[in-house]
């Protein structure tokens, strides 16, 4: 039964004709960008598609934090912490900055904030 719904709606989702319009595919080629920058752009999104590591981004969107401060603010250790903003660090999406044995948190840039803020309006429209 499920295979027939499934059936029914990719059906639905095709065209009714097969017709290639040539300057849309152009345009699109044009537009695309290269294979890594678009595996880079998907690194990115998986990342952030980690509810843990999506809301300590979203936490630096108010400014630096210790990791100890996440840790607190997610209810996690300070160990888990560390690990996920190495993960976010080696895609740019966070730097850090040390003040003394202070090791501080913030967003790499504010595109970052921006795509959190692009996302956010889309999922309440």
């Amino acid at each position: 039964m499920a295979t027939e719904q499934r059936k029914r709606e990719e059906e639905a989702d095709l065209c009714g004709a097969r017709c290639i319009h040539l300057d849309r595919v152009a345009r699109a080629r044009e537009e695309s960008v290269g294979p890594d920058l678009l595996e880079r752009l998907a690194r990115t999104f998986g990342v952030l598609a980690d509810p843990t590591r999506l809301a300590l981004v979203m936490a630096l969107t108010g400014g630096e934090m210790c990791v100890c401060d996440l840790a607190a603010f997610l209810g996690v250790s300070p160990s888990a912490v560390s690990h996920q903003l190495a993960r976010l660090r080696d895609l740019a999406l966070v730097r850090r900055r040390r003040d003394g044995q202070m090791l501080y948190y913030s967003l790499d840039d504010d595109h970052v904030a921006d795509l959190l803020t692009t996302g956010l309006a889309h999922m309440k429209e």
